[in-house]
């Protein structure tokens, strides 16, 4: 079993304050893109750099009013899109939180070879190292709009430039930790969306434990994403984002929608973080697991031996699962 590991430790030593320029120093490019100037697109997107000599993986920069910096998103095409003339369904993958991750992590991992012969659009965008999936109570950093960006922009630009069924049916949306977390939240609050929803070691639950996991989403963005600034506001709350962000209060969102769910149940009593963390994530995907089943909600819970890493299959089985679910090629 592949296990990959993405230290957190990086934010928990920026907390007291990073600036912007760290945040824009931490993104970096597939390839030597080549400099490229577009008009505003019609959904708020100007692309400023691109790179598509790669046959496969595709890779843009925009400029966007809704992040105060230029965001990277990489798209893997499938093997034959070239020649094939099909239409494909989107799976929209989302990467972890910390100053390690951004949006190439998952073709550091192997993504083109997992897709190999899928046939299957995946987009692998920026989401901040802390940005959370969302549009925050505050920025001491400029805009850092992500839901915005990610909802309102990139997903109509996918559907208007590429081949793919821009409708329910059409489209997937995945992530790790944080992005897990990004996913469970797109899907319910934007249910004509998705169709099929995955979270690999991806809190579910924001509330309980005190609210935990609204504090470090709080913590963690003010350190490396806002400034200062918070994603749920501080020192109190904006109680109906919380609710309306928050997996276990919008069980029906999840109705007629595959999900599949995954959490360590071992962590490594060594690293204190790490067994915090994913302890954590598992209590809350049993609690959103609990939720599902009293309201008949069809889904697909994994219980993995070890901590917080994306698990390679199943991973891998998580992807035939979105095929499966989503309109055929």
């Amino acid at each position: 079993m592949s296990k990959h590991h993405f230290s957190r430790r990086g934010v928990l030593k920026a907390v007291g304050g990073v600036s912007a320029a760290v945040a824009l120093g931490g993104v970096s490019a597939l390839a030597t893109a080549s400099s490229a100037s577009a008009a505003d697109n019609g959904f708020g997107l100007r692309i400023v750099e691109r790179n598509e000599n790669d046959p496969r993986m595709w890779y843009y920069r925009f400029a966007t009013d809704a992040i105060g910096w230029n965001p990277g998103v990489n798209v893997l095409l499938p093997d034959d899109y070239h020649t094939s003339g099909r239409t494909y369904p989107v799976l929209y993958l989302f990467h972890g939180g910390g100053m390690d991750q951004d949006f190439i992590t998952f073709d550091r991992m192997g993504i083109r070879a997992w897709t190999a012969g899928k046939p299957l659009i995946v987009v692998m965008p920026d989401g901040g190292h802390a940005g959370w999936y969302s549009n925050p109570v505050s920025s001491n950093t400029g805009p850092r709009n992500w839901e915005t960006f990610h909802i309102s922009q990139l997903v109509p630009w996918i559907d208007a430039n590429f081949r793919t069924y821009a409708e329910y049916d059409g489209r997937a949306v995945s992530g790790f930790s944080m992005g897990g977390f990004g996913a469970l939240k797109y899907a319910a609050k934007y249910y004509g969306h998705f169709a099929s929803v995955s979270a690999h070691s991806g809190p579910a639950s924001l509330r309980r434990d005190f609210g935990v996991v609204t504090h470090w989403a709080n913590a963690s963005s003010a350190a490396v994403e806002l400034g200062g600034g918070t994603v749920y506001g501080a020192p109190l709350w904006d109680e109906a984002r919380v609710s309306a962000d928050n997996p276990v209060e919008r069980i029906e969102s999840y109705r007629n929608k595959r999900v599949f769910l995954v959490a360590g149940n071992s962590p490594d009593p060594i690293n204190w973080f790490d067994t915090v963390n994913e302890t954590q994530v598992l209590a809350g995907q049993r609690e959103f697991r609990g939720l599902l089943s009293n309201a008949g909600i069809p889904h697909e819970g994994h219980e993995e031996p070890g901590g917080h890493f994306v698990r390679e299959h199943m991973f891998k089985r998580d992807l035939d699962g979105i095929i499966g679910r989503l309109r055929k090629a």
